[in-house]
Parts: C-alpha cells; structure tokens; sequence
C-alpha cells in the first residue's frame, strides 16, 4: 500500500516566487480541484475549501474573445480572479486560439490579480470553427511554437497547461515535452485520452508514466480518479507528481480526505447516504446565493449528481434527477436520512 498523501498544512504558504513558482508546496503530493465547466464555480470550490480543502483549486475556463480590440476576458470572470481562495492558490484557467488574444488575455488576468495562469489543451468540446481552442489546438501543433514562448513570457507567475495526451495520437504529448521545457512552462496536467475519444473508454495512465519518464516538468495525473485506490494506483504506476481529481470528487469531495487517509477509504451504505444528503443541502444554500430562482439552483445540484454513480443509492439518484422542484428534490433528500 503506497502511503497516505499528507494535506496542506495551513501555516506554510505555497510557493510562488521565481525560484519555485509552484502553486503548491515543495515535497508535497498536491491533489487538485479540476476545472470543470459549469460545475466548479465559486460557489462548489468554497465548499471543497471548507471541507476538504484541497491543495490548489482551478477556476472554470474564462473564455478569450479573440475578436474583441481590449476586452479579451467577460467582466463576470474578472470577478471571479484572484490570486487565492481562503488561503488555496486559485489557478485561472484560459481557453481560446491566437497568440495575440491569448497573450492580452493573460495580461488582464493578471492586473485582476492572478499569479497562476493554465491554458486549456484538453477540452474535447472547444470551438472548431472561428478556431481551434481546447484540445484543437492539438490539430496543429505547428502553431503552439507561435503561441506557447510569448505566453510564458507575458505570465509573471505560474504558467501550466492542462492538455489531452495528443488529438487522435495518445502519443502525441511525446513530442510537444521539448517545446514545453525550452519555453519555461512550469507544470502540466495530463489527461490520457485523445480529443476524439472525448470520455469514452478509459485513461490510459501508461501514457502518464511514459510521459513522466520524458520530462523534467511536474506532471500531475488526471482522469477515471475515482476512488482513493485509483488515485494511489495511480501515483505509484506513473510516479506523477500529484493528482487532479475531477468527476470522482464532484461524486464523492471527501475523495480528497480519503487519499489522505482522513476518511474511510470505501464508505458504507448509510455513512455515504449521509455524506450525499449534507453535501447536497449544502450546495442548495451556496447555490441560492449565487444563482436566481430555483429551476437554476435545481439544475446545478442535479449537475452535480448526473456525475455519481452508486448502485446503493441508485433507485433515491434516479429519484433526484427525475425530480420536477425544489421541494420534490429536498423530499427525496428527506427520504434519504
């Protein structure tokens, strides 16, 4: 059994200067809150904070308007900048095609206050049209040379990027490490499966390890981090530096204390039908700050719960996703107690 993964320790602050400019701390295994759109907003990482708090947070991708003169990033993601959420490094994550939009975009990040920057290679569902953003820009690898160099040079802080392990090659990953390294990019979040497999069949974390073994960079490990078993498989198959835990924790937060081993690595039925309702009534309070009327708040939590899958509680989720209100929603909840 590999050992337990140690938490933040919350009087030693991360690193952030030119001579370790990483988001998190030095000899630590960091477990990160993935950014994943329309799910982790303020509201869902305030919780994860409070409860769990993992080591470093990302917000969800700030889409950059490259048609746009000076306003490349939304006044409501500007908002949402900054350089740490209750005392966890905020990482902000960008989107969108062009070396000029994205290099101004970073700038105005950073005047909102940013100090961590990712660029977003891996969404499977980025725009293909008005160009290649997300995991497109894996099509034409030819144009990251362009990009990459003067994105780092105008990021003062950290600079990562969150990528696919190629477009329709797993491989592919393989062969961009030498314009990563030369271009000074701090670390990398490494899904292994391809754009065009979107989620279907499984991470293959061989691609991991192998891509560990080529570079000099952190990697951090992403994708099917289910359960604390998957993630120390993980860790201990790929030697990756730390792990992002995207879907698994949305399903079950406390997958961060269970690596620690804080928590009961495998729940039993009851502990775990308590677990869901308290997080679930939680996010229903966080969510009526954030977002108006109650048909919005229902399809946030029920956003949510789309992403678990428990055979023992199968029958009360299909009542959840089914449910028509609110107050249908929290009988269910009732039912469950």
């Amino acid at each position: 059994m590999p050992s337990l993964i140690p938490g933040p320790d919350p009087d030693t602050k991360p690193h952030t200067t030119d001579s370790s400019p990483l988001p998190w701390q030095t000899g630590t295994t960091p477990l990160m809150l993935a950014p994943m759109q329309g799910l982790t907003n303020r509201a869902l990482r305030a919780h994860f904070i409070r409860e769990v708090r993992p080591d470093v947070v990302f917000t969800e991708f700030m889409r950059v308007n490259a048609a746009a003169a000076v306003k490349r990033l939304s006044p409501s993601d500007l908002k949402e900048i900054a350089a740490v959420e209750e005392g966890v490094p905020l990482v902000v994550q960008l989107v969108g095609h062009g070396r000029d939009p994205l290099v101004s975009a970073a700038r105005s990040a950073q005047e909102a206050g940013a100090v961590h920057l990712n660029l977003n290679m891996g969404c499977p569902y980025g725009r293909m049209t008005s160009g290649l953003t997300g995991g497109g820009m894996l099509r034409r690898p030819d144009d990251l040379r362009e990009i990459i160099p003067p994105l780092r040079d105008a990021v003062r802080g950290t600079f990562s990027i969150k990528l696919r392990a190629g477009y329709d090659d797993p491989e592919q990953v393989l062969s961009l490490l030498p314009l990563f390294e030369s271009a000074g990019v701090d670390f990398l979040v490494l899904h292994p499966r391809t754009v065009v497999q979107e989620y279907e069949g499984a991470a293959d974390h061989d691609v991991t390890a192998r891509t560990v073994q080529a570079t000099k960079l952190p990697v951090i490990a992403n994708g099917d981090i289910k359960s604390a078993a998957d993630g120390r498989r993980i860790l201990e198959q790929t030697g990756a530096a730390g792990l992002m835990l995207g879907r698994g924790a949305i399903a079950d937060p406390l997958l961060f204390r269970r690596l620690r081993g804080e928590a009961p690595t495998e729940p039993a039925g009851a502990e775990r039908s308590r677990e869901l309702v308290s997080y679930l009534r939680e996010m229903q309070v966080r969510y009526r700050e954030l977002f108006c009327g109650d048909m919005q708040v229902l399809g946030k939590l029920k956003a949510i719960i789309c992403h678990m899958e428990d055979p023992g509680l199968a029958k009360l989720l299909k009542a959840l996703r089914r449910s028509k209100s609110l107050r249908a929603f929290d009988a269910v909840l009732q039912e469950m107690v």
